[in-house]
């Protein structure tokens, strides 16, 4: 392989940290024929890797929620992860929040060298007068982990963009709406091609693959333009990530024997 633009290459992974059993009417817009059947979902961070940057890609629920949420099993927290993997949440420089939900920002704070990226568009939405009054979007997101955004914006370490933006070479993201008011995307770039960490721009591969939204969304035309967008954006559908599917960790390969279940080598 060509030394060229080799340290701007990731490797990619997918880690579970908590599942939970469910049911197919809670996660498909409308009605669905088959809407009791079982339905699990799979709860994920994702970790970049290059020469020059360790990248976390959203920061779970942090334990605390965890223990509110009915019928959630909660495996590790990303941290604890990580640190099977041998990665230190110190080593992390960047930490790409993809919308704000609970269950994407719990664990934030404890990668304190990191630096927040995320859409102003999303910040804006959950800071402002309309979320508040939006019952069905305003129990998504935590207050604690809201506040400490803030904190951090204060000090010099949240970083906000308007669209697409590349955050360090080889990596960037997209703002796709749909879900949330500023979903974003992450793009990242392998020795496999374009990844597309798609997280709740298609929770299930059943959504994207199937055009089908999820039950839970800020716009419905949003949501099917986010669709085309991580197509657009991936090179190859076997490279898009989806971000609550179980079936992650069986269309890619464990990173250890130690570590089947619950870290998949995505490229």
């Amino acid at each position: 392989m060509s030394s060229i633009g080799a340290d701007d290459e990731f490797r990619v992974y997918a880690i579970l940290y908590a599942r939970r059993d469910g049911r197919r009417g809670q996660h498909f817009h409308g009605y669905d024929a088959r809407w009791d059947e079982p339905h699990p979902t799979a709860y994920y961070v994702w970790l970049a890797v290059s020469a020059n940057h360790t990248v976390l890609v959203d920061a779970g629920i942090h334990p605390d929620r965890a223990a509110g949420v009915a019928d959630l099993e909660y495996l590790a927290s990303p941290s604890q992860t990580l640190a099977e993997m041998g990665v230190a949440a110190e080593s992390v420089d960047h930490v790409v929040l993809t919308h704000l939900h609970y269950d994407h920002t719990g664990t934030a704070r404890e990668f304190e060298a990191a630096r927040y990226v995320l859409q102003r568009s999303e910040l804006d939405y959950w800071t402002g007068p309309w979320a508040e009054r939006i019952a069905r979007e305003r129990w998504l997101a935590s207050e604690s982990d809201l506040a400490h955004l803030r904190t951090a914006q204060q000090e010099g370490r949240v970083r906000l963009v308007d669209g697409d933006a590349s955050v360090v070479p080889g990596l960037s993201v997209h703002l796709v709406g749909g879900h949330t008011a500023g979903m974003q995307v992450v793009r990242v770039r392998t020795a496999q091609g374009h990844v597309v960490l798609a997280s709740d721009a298609s929770h299930f591969y059943e959504n994207i693959e199937d055009d089908r939204p999820f039950a839970i969304l800020h716009s419905m035309t949003g949501m099917y333009g986010a669709f085309d967008r991580i197509k657009e954006l991936s090179d190859g559908p076997h490279l898009v990530v989806a971000g609550h599917d179980p079936e992650v960790l069986d269309r890619f390969p464990p990173l250890s024997a130690s570590l089947a279940g619950r870290v998949a080598v995505i490229a």
